[in-house]
């Protein structure tokens, strides 16, 4: 279907143009952080429902985690980045930006599959990089539970999320002496 202009109405298909997938590394944003949280299942697309943090559940949550938070190293990151490209080609996906940081990894990527299937499948892989080259030990837990799966209708939606993948988080993906 075509709006006004003759461009194809996104929301009418079944798939998004792209998803912005985030995932943390295990134990680093606990429940009850004092970040905050948002309610994740909710019918309403916006806005979010922030919750409040709670000190005493955050403090529980750290007692019962039952191993130390991961936090990624340089060549950590650089696995998990090449295991990310590695998935996208293997299974079809388009990479469109990509940024893994310390304690977390951002993901624009297109396919017309649901966005928990790519998301299982970058932790996957990025687990079996990390576990294969000895960079973490064999039974670590790396990555907490599900993560976030943005669903981008709209070109500008997804050139949006690109820039804030690639130049918004508070470091630039090249070196500015090279330029």
């Amino acid at each position: 279907m075509l709006d006004e202009y003759g461009f194809e109405i996104f929301e009418e298909n079944a798939f998004p143009i792209a998803y912005l997938l985030t995932f943390r590394t295990y134990g680093t944003w606990l429940h009850g952080d004092s970040r905050g949280a948002f309610q994740r299942h909710r019918t309403e697309p916006i806005p979010a429902i922030q919750i409040a943090p709670n000190i005493p559940l955050h403090q529980k949550m750290l007692e019962t985690s039952g191993s130390e938070p991961v936090i990624l190293s340089d060549r950590q990151r650089e696995l998990v980045s090449d295991s990310i490209e590695e998935v996208c080609a293997f299974r079809g996906y388009d990479l469109r930006a990509l940024n893994v940081r310390t304690n977390h990894a951002h993901v624009v990527v297109s396919k017309s599959v649901k966005p928990e299937k790519i998301l299982n499948d970058l932790k996957a892989y990025a687990t079996r990089k990390l576990r294969g080259e000895k960079a973490v030990a064999s039974d670590q837990k790396v990555w907490s539970r599900h993560g976030s799966t943005r669903y981008l209708w709209k070109p500008k939606q997804v050139q949006s999320a690109i820039e804030y993948v690639l130049y918004g988080q508070g470091d630039l993906p090249f070196e500015p002496n090279k330029v």
